[in-house]
């Protein structure tokens, strides 16, 4: 520090004093030298640094808060009196470039904003429709001084848009549920009922049969549904994780196909593929389970005396498999909503045959985890084609296993 004393001057004047003394025995001029060094000294000093109080409005300009927001993610604005002075790249994507110079209320257009600029308060609100019908945002005002505010912007659209999508799956999955459920208690009340000795009129062996086998019916109804979302919940959970096994899907759709031919008939399902090696990354449970699903579809919805036609060929880096049926066709606009959970274009068509409404959505998500690509082609009279292409496996040093 500046103000210290200066010890170590005053040592070597007196020193000098002392030494005076000795050599001239003149104690009064001694002292008067010591005096007059000290003082020397002492006026010397410099002065002491002063903290010069700061403006704290000062520091904070246009241009600084124009440097502060620009390059952040989130549209922020800034508000003086009421009207936007400054808006960064993001806002100026979201609400336009003419928002600045705009009041505020006019730019955002929504009372729970109004609100809370009228207020010129902190606060937050949500506000809908911003940017688009179904668009949810986070509306954010901090006061910055007595002059100015700051607005932050959230999207919250995407969290909404699975929120809807969960709400959605709860009351589909359990209106569907629900359905099989209610069919078989009724039946089997009934057939409780007949079984009363009471009962002026009991149920006749053929009727009774009859119960039984719409029993039996309902329930692989509702086993295959069960089944089916547990299945999806699983493929969900692990879309994002790359299955770290690889195997040879040539041999391996032959060996399913087999299988699906004796089950069906060989005349139901027709099978060509280029005899090639075929190796993919993949989950072969959950390939076979993506090539059961479409050869099923094919099979429940396509003309019962045409076959389901099914190819699988290399196309550069893609295996490339087809599956063909000749049934009624499905509308163009049905098309981009088939993989949708529970979507049908005939829900009493599908539930007749025995559709969970849930085959495609577990197709798409298979797809997506093996990194593919999911197409489907339908013309209204002639059939639908779908189309699976997944990624071959490069690393040629890589062990295949059948």
């Amino acid at each position: 520090m500046n103000d210290r004393v200066p010890w170590g001057g005053m040592a070597l004047a007196l020193a000098g004093s002392v030494t005076l003394f000795l050599s001239t025995f003149e104690f009064w001029l001694s002292l008067a030298v010591l005096v007059v060094w000290i003082g020397s000294l002492w006026l010397s000093r410099p002065a002491p640094d002063r903290m010069r109080p700061r403006d704290e409005g000062s520091t904070i300009t246009q241009d600084s808060m124009r440097d502060l927001i620009e390059p952040l993610n989130l549209p922020y604005l800034v508000m003086e009196h009421g009207r936007i002075t400054l808006a960064n790249k993001a806002a100026r994507d979201v609400l336009g470039g003419h928002v600045i110079g705009q009041d505020a209320r006019v730019a955002l257009r929504h009372p729970e904003a109004v609100r809370l600029l009228d207020k010129n308060v902190a606060g937050e609100a949500t506000i809908r429709g911003l940017t688009g019908p179904k668009s949810v945002w986070q509306f954010s005002l901090r006061p910055v001084d007595t002059r100015r505010a700051m607005i932050e912007l959230v999207n919250r659209t995407a969290e909404a848009d699975i929120s809807r999508a969960h709400t959605d799956f709860v009351a589909n999955a359990s209106h569907e549920l629900r359905t099989p459920l209610a069919s078989i208690i009724g039946y089997v009340e009934t057939l409780i009922d007949g079984e009363n000795p009471d009962n002026a009129r009991p149920i006749k062996p053929e009727t009774r049969a009859r119960f039984l086998e719409t029993i039996a019916r309902e329930a692989k109804r509702l086993q295959a549904l069960v089944e089916d979302l547990m299945s999806l919940s699983r493929i969900e959970a692990e879309k994002h994780e790359l299955p770290p096994t690889v195997f040879d899907f040539g041999p391996s759709i032959d060996t399913l196909i087999a299988g699906m031919q004796t089950l069906h008939g060989k005349d139901r399902i027709e099978f060509k593929r280029a005899h090639l090696p075929m190796p993919i990354r993949g989950d072969e449970q959950q390939v076979h389970q993506l090539v059961r699903n479409l050869i099923e579809n094919a099979l429940k919805y396509g003309a019962d005396d045409q076959p389901a036609r099914v190819s699988l060929q290399l196309q550069g880096d893609l295996l490339e498999l087809t599956i063909r049926d000749t049934g009624e066709g499905i509308a163009p606009e049905h098309i981009p909503h088939l993989t949708r959970r529970f979507y049908r274009t005939d829900p009493g068509r599908s539930r007749a045959v025995g559709g969970t409404g849930l085959g495609l959505a577990i197709v798409k998500h298979i797809v997506e985890r093996h990194r593919g690509r999911l197409a489907i082609e339908s013309t209204l009279g002639v059939g639908t084609t779908v189309i699976v292409r997944l990624p071959r496996w490069q690393d040629d040093s890589a062990a295949v296993s059948a």
